[in-house]
């Protein structure tokens, strides 16, 4: 239960980290193009990444070893991730502005998970769709279009 607790405060400190990437990336949109804000961030970001694996480097050898060949599919990540940039910083900068984007994002996101959970892709394990599934998915539905509709 312990571990649940510390996943759920990493993964709620991802979605702000996200909300602020989104924002602050729409903000160099505008100043340049969604194209060259999601080339600056994923650079960037790809810079930080190698210096937080040169600094962890020993830790994650003896943690997680490398088991076997990784698929070279799994190495395609960054391309939604820049799709995503390009995107969110279009649809920020929109009517529907930074809380629809990201109130609509989660669909998507729930969505694409339920579809990888339920039919085991990327080696996910397949987990069994039930109808009770649908209810958090349909208050996050409803919230979103409070959220957007009364922004007009």
């Amino acid at each position: 239960m312990q571990s649940i607790n510390r996943y759920s405060i990493l993964a709620i400190i991802g979605g702000g980290l996200l909300a602020l990437m989104i924002s602050i990336n729409s903000q160099l949109s505008l100043q340049t193009s969604a194209i060259n804000a999601s080339w600056i961030a994923h650079g960037l970001g790809s810079v930080v990444a190698l210096g937080l694996f040169h600094m962890t480097k020993g830790a994650m050898n003896s943690a997680s070893p490398i088991q076997g060949r990784v698929p070279k599919l799994y190495y395609l990540g960054g391309l939604p991730g820049a799709f995503t940039v390009i995107l969110a910083s279009i649809t920020v900068n929109s009517a529907i502005g930074l809380s629809g984007t990201l109130a609509l994002g989660l669909i998507g996101q729930l969505v694409c998970s339920i579809l990888c959970e339920t039919l085991g892709l990327f080696g996910l394990d397949k987990k069994q769709f039930n109808v009770i599934d649908l209810l958090p998915i349909s208050f996050v539905v409803f919230g979103s279009i409070l959220l957007i509709s009364q922004r007009y």
